[in-house]
């Protein structure tokens, strides 16, 4: 499988990194086409174009992001989503990528890949290997969370189409043009190193903005510094939640990561303690 580095948020600041990565990857049976250690941040313009380049050329398979951090959503202005959906591929990130994924899916029905970066794979776990795998195949293995523990904190089953990440990044989309649509979804969430009354603040914001209004199910990640109970908690307090809510240790900045498909739908079942997938586009192959 052809892979193509894109640089939409930060960069890694050290080669050694990076060349470690690339490496790894090149173990994992992929071939990069650009290993080029990029010396300087692209301008927001410059982003945009570089997805455009990776999306039109033929010869990728995959288009991995180098790194999150922060600014991808500077680039959406310049972002040609008509030519994104006229040459189908996945493109794979987390964190600060949130602000690509989900516009990307909403704009041109592609499912796109909540998944590790080039500066997570320099020493990859077996487990979060086999997720990125099972993505990469079309979702052979359906459920989402198997294999990792699921702590349920509001009983129920629910369906819907699987939107998130980061929150941090997507509360800063809200009341834009690119602001995440969130009736009818299943939701996850995660964030990392925040202290808990910024993310009460974060999470108050969407209460407010009527943001959990026609969700159907949630799922939390893991919020390193936090603990996942006091995350529902914010929410409980504030909103009646009828909807069935869950948490995975394995969704988040952690080294045990899963690779999720935002723009799939799926079902959440808190008896079996299960986020399957039921349908989705996926570029290359549906499950």
């Amino acid at each position: 499988m052809n892979v193509r580095i894109v640089t939409p948020s930060y960069l890694i600041q050290k080669k050694r990194d990076h060349a470690a990565g690339i490496e790894q990857l090149t173990r994992l049976g992929f071939k990069v086409l650009n290993p080029e250690f990029p010396e300087a941040l692209p301008s927001p313009q410059e982003k945009a174009e570089q997805i455009h380049r990776a999306f039109a050329d033929p010869e990728v398979d995959l288009i991995l992001a180098q790194r999150g951090g922060y600014s991808a959503m500077k680039s959406l202005p310049f972002i040609d989503f008509d030519l994104i959906g006229q040459h189908p591929k996945p493109i794979a990130g987390f964190s600060d990528l949130s602000a690509l994924l989900n516009p990307i899916f909403e704009r041109t029905g592609l499912v796109t890949l909540h998944a590790p970066m080039v500066i997570n794979l320099d020493a990859p776990t077996g487990f979060t290997v086999r997720s990125l795998r099972n993505a990469l195949d079309g979702y052979p293995q359906k459920n989402l969370l198997r294999g990792s523990p699921v702590t349920v904190f509001h009983p129920g089953s629910a369906s819907g189409t699987l939107k998130g990440g980061n929150l941090i990044t997507l509360t800063a989309l809200i009341d834009t043009a690119w602001e995440i649509e969130t009736a009818g979804s299943i939701l996850f969430l995660e964030d990392v190193d925040e202290q808990l009354h910024e993310v009460d603040r974060y999470l108050t914001q969407w209460i407010l903005a009527g943001k959990f209004a026609g969700v159907r199910g949630i799922v939390l990640g893991d919020f390193r510094g936090i603990r996942s109970r006091q995350v529902f908690e914010i929410l409980a307090s504030q909103m009646q939640l009828d909807i069935p809510v869950v948490h995975s240790p394995r969704i988040g900045h952690v080294a045990n990561k899963i690779t999720l498909p935002v723009g799939a739908e799926v079902r959440l079942d808190t008896a079996k303690k299960e986020l399957v997938i039921t349908a989705m586009n996926f570029p290359g192959g549906s499950a």
